[in-house]
């Protein structure tokens, strides 16, 4: 078995560093990009994200967002806020037709970084990083910018936070403690049954364990046999025990059919929302509460405060199923692009450095207004005014989450402990490996139309793998997942060999 990698001074070099140059560099942020760019005409960027709910008074936090912006780089932001389930159609849409927007959200998992970095859809910003976002570049250490290298250049900037995955369970506490869960007992998938069982017998109103379309099995792939994936559009990955890094289709491996057989069972005992196959999000159903477990897969500290404001006020525990896991996938998880057909390419990033070195800043896009949409508890502690119209309570979509107040319920210790969990993650053997999709771009587009075809019924549960597996294996092959796996392989074994891994 090929032992992981500790993670040690980097890492929590990586923390400490963004929070010294934060704090210490703040005032020569500031002073630096205001007056900065008052020769230049007043420019609005238009700014793209996905977002899971609706933020009714967005227009006030526009505003007060505008005021600040255009004193220090005379320019004014555009929200654009899209309906996360259909974020990543609309960006690809927006690209192919060559459409004028200015900064977009993208990570690994939706609206493909590397991938349409390659493809020209992004600015090339090392220059621009070097002359109009000095204080950002400081703040994030090298490290983090060669995993934001795609063929050596670099084309996001990173929404700084934890860089750890850790899956688990999220369990509503008074349904915890009203059937005797004692969270520290759950050490597998399977093992949270029983508990599921209790709800559906005993809270009619309320969803046992809810799922979208997706089904969990990406979010559980650590906890299924240490699992890695390469490409989520081709659903094909490594075992990160495997000495020699053999790539596989991940949907013909024994655990995803494990998952498939439990998840049916669930979905047939009436444990999981009928709708699952079809809908896109749960978070109206989460802010009432109706929603008892939830599976994800970055469990950071803090988390729970995070998932009550979420949860509709109710507190949440943890049942952890795998330990912190770094790779190049979970740190390149939520970044800002600067986009080819921006006309205004040094405002965007000027903008980007403002929003990642101004507290005040990034707080108001992230909680609004004090005294409107939230009111503080401490100095750097606040609480979400309820209906106040906007909490959005996603920091981790917008910037660096290490300059945002913490939420009532998040202790003082979030960031020792979100350091030190970076510090004694586990590291992915092939860390720094992005493949290329382009030489096999049409098989993985065949690929990604059988998959959204048999994978929302499968994932979830409402068919079973006996039914529908065999076939959905067929119809990859015939779309040329065999191809894909040998296309990574290729790529994995040169890197391996370039770099010695």
């Amino acid at each position: 078995m090929l032992n992981g990698k500790i993670i040690k001074v980097g890492l929590a070099l990586m923390l400490s560093t963004s929070l010294v140059l934060s704090a210490c560099g703040l005032k020569d942020a500031e002073s630096k990009n205001k007056g900065s760019d008052k020769k230049e005409d007043k420019v609005e960027l238009t700014w793209y994200y996905p977002q899971w709910s609706t933020q009714p008074d967005m227009a006030a936090v526009e505003e007060a967002i505008n005021k600040i912006t255009t004193e220090k780089i005379n320019a004014t932001i555009k929200l654009m806020p899209t309906d996360g389930g259909s974020y990543e159609q609309k960006m690809n849409t927006m690209v192919g037709a060559s459409e004028n927007f200015d900064i977009a959200w993208s990570s690994f998992w939706m609206f493909n970084y590397a991938q349409n970095a390659r493809r020209g859809a992004f600015v090339q910003i090392d220059d621009l990083l070097n002359t109009k976002a000095a204080e950002l570049k400081k703040s994030m250490p090298d490290l983090i910018w060669e995993a934001l290298k795609v063929d050596g250049k670099t084309y996001a900037i990173l929404n700084y936070q934890t860089i750890t995955n850790k899956e688990g369970f999220l369990i509503q506490k008074r349904f915890a403690d009203k059937y005797g869960l004692d969270p520290s007992t759950i050490k597998t998938v399977k093992d949270m049954e029983p508990f599921l069982l209790k709800i559906k017998e005993n809270e009619p109103d309320v969803i046992p364990f809810a799922l979208t379309r997706n089904g969990n099995f990406e979010n559980m792939k650590t906890t299924y046999n240490n699992l890695e994936y390469i490409s989520n559009e081709a659903i094909v990955g490594i075992y990160r025990g495997d000495n020699e890094t053999k790539v596989i289709d991940v949907v013909q491996s024994p655990e995803y059919k494990q998952y498939l057989e439990l998840i049916h069972s669930w979905y047939t005992k009436g444990l999981i929302n009928k709708d699952a196959p079809t809908v896109k999000a749960l978070d109206e159903r989460k802010k009432t509460g109706q929603i008892a477990v939830s599976f994800e897969n970055v469990l950071k500290p803090g988390k729970e405060a995070e998932e009550k404001n979420a949860s509709g006020g109710q507190d949440i525990v943890l049942a952890p199923t795998s330990k912190p896991f770094v790779g190049t996938n979970t740190i390149i998880q939520s970044m800002q692009v600067i986009s080819k057909t921006s006309k205004n390419p040094e405002r965007a990033i000027m903008f980007l450095n403002l929003l990642n070195t101004n507290k005040e800043l990034l707080n108001l896009v992230s909680y609004g207004i004090e005294g409107k949409h939230y009111t503080k508890v401490t100095e750097d502690t606040i609480k979400p005014i309820e209906n106040g119209g906007y909490n959005p309570n996603q920091t981790w979509v917008f910037g660096n989450g290490f300059l945002a107040y913490l939420q009532e319920g998040q202790s003082k210790e979030t960031l020792d402990q979100t350091l030190n969990e970076n510090k004694e993650a586990q590291s992915s053997p092939i860390l720094g490996f992005t493949f290329d999709p382009e030489p096999v771009q049409t098989e993985i587009a065949n690929l990604q139309a059988v998959n959204d075809e048999y994978g929302p019924p499968l994932n979830t549960g409402a068919v079973s793998a006996d039914q529908k597996l065999a076939e959905y294996i067929e119809k990859r092959k015939k779309a040329g997942i065999d191809k894909v796996v040998t296309e990574v392989q290729k790529q994995l074994d040169a890197w391996k060999q370039a770099t010695g891994k």
